[in-house]
């Protein structure tokens, strides 16, 4: 695998990685991405560091799994901090860079 951490080959993935690639693929066919996610270019993908596996398009979005439900899992652009928008919610400016706090705000925006 090289210094590469994520990969959209399979033969990367392990059992539990094919096995969530499959939930991804039935929840995409059965109409469950997020509003917000773009399907064109969508793909599945599998970081090998984390080992999250997850949908991402064209747009760099990303949409994986919380718990069951098929969410957006966001990178915040200056210092990289990731999560689903829960773990945004009570964010306060004092604690971000601005372009991060400007992120912050669009994704609290899109879940009211």
């Amino acid at each position: 695998m090289g210094f590469n951490t994520t990969t959209t080959d399979l033969a990367d993935f392990g059992y539990r990685e094919k096995e969530i690639a499959g939930r991804l693929l039935i929840a995409m066919s059965n109409g469950e991405l997020p509003d917000e996610f773009y399907d064109a270019g969508t793909q599945v993908m599998f970081n090998t560091h984390s080992g999250n596996v997850f949908l991402t398009n064209d747009e760099y979005q990303v949409a994986m799994f919380n718990g069951d439900k098929l969410e957006m899992f966001y990178s915040l652009p200056y210092s990289g901090e990731e999560g689903f928008a829960e773990h945004f919610k009570d964010a306060k400016r004092k604690d971000y860079h601005e372009e991060d706090w400007d992120y912050i705000k669009n994704i609290i925006r899109q879940k009211n």
